[in-house]
């Protein structure tokens, strides 16, 4: 495993673009966002949905939902804060794409947001040479900062804008600086600790769901307002 060392935007043309085309190309779309966003700015009263700055009186009335109570060894994500947490994880995390492991560590930090599943952020350093391909585009998190996106490659597969990273994290995110989060559903598999991840409902967010986290979550139809 190499670490990857690059700058965000652009980055090289990946597979499917130019030189030898891929096979396929996994789930193509526009996440997080608009590409080249909105610069990022604090506004009274406002805040940044989908790459996009909205009234708070605009966003859909959804009465919070009731919490599943959490049995012995689980986690509510009605108990995760927000702003979110950071934490450091030692499970081993395992990913797969076009039939090939492209990360293996057990150097891992979750982020936790209320109502959201975990959003795992791997080190550079666990994947494999040449599978984060950076790509155009960065969109604005109130919490986190600019982020900058991959194109994730393997074994003739593309996951079009399936990673991606904060270079210059706001303070208290700092430790996503070296990281890197994917889309579990743009995956072939992620595993924590051998057990597969389930994505959370929706294409924007990017929580991984197992056994021990229960919700209900957001992401799904008439969630916004979680």
């Amino acid at each position: 495993m190499t670490s990857y060392s690059g700058s965000f935007p652009p980055g090289p043309e990946p597979p499917g673009r130019s030189g030898t085309p891929a096979i396929a190309t996994r789930n193509p779309h526009d996440v997080d966002g608009t590409p080249g966003g909105p610069a990022p700015t604090s506004i009274p009263g406002r805040r940044w949905h989908h790459g996009v700055m909205v009234s708070l009186s605009g966003f859909p009335r959804s009465k919070r939902p009731h919490r599943i109570p959490p049995e012995p060894g689980q986690e509510s994500v009605w108990d995760y804060p927000r702003p979110p947490r950071v934490e450091a994880r030692s499970e081993r995390i395992l990913v797969r794409l076009g039939g090939h492991v492209i990360a293996d560590t057990v150097d891992s930090v979750r982020v936790l947001e209320t109502s959201h599943p975990p959003v795992y952020y791997l080190p550079f350093d666990a994947f494999a040479p040449g599978v984060l391909v950076p790509v155009d585009g960065a969109t604005f998190c109130e919490y986190k900062g600019m982020a900058g996106y991959f194109d994730v490659a393997a074994g003739g597969l593309v996951a079009s804008r399936a990673g991606w990273t904060y270079p210059e994290p706001s303070r208290g995110f700092e430790a996503l600086r070296i990281r890197v989060a994917l889309y579990p559903g743009r995956m072939d598999s992620c595993e924590v600790d051998g057990e597969q991840v389930t994505p959370q409902d929706g294409n924007f967010y990017g929580g991984w769901i197992t056994r021990n986290i229960v919700g209900p979550f957001k992401g799904a139809p008439d969630t916004a307002g979680w």
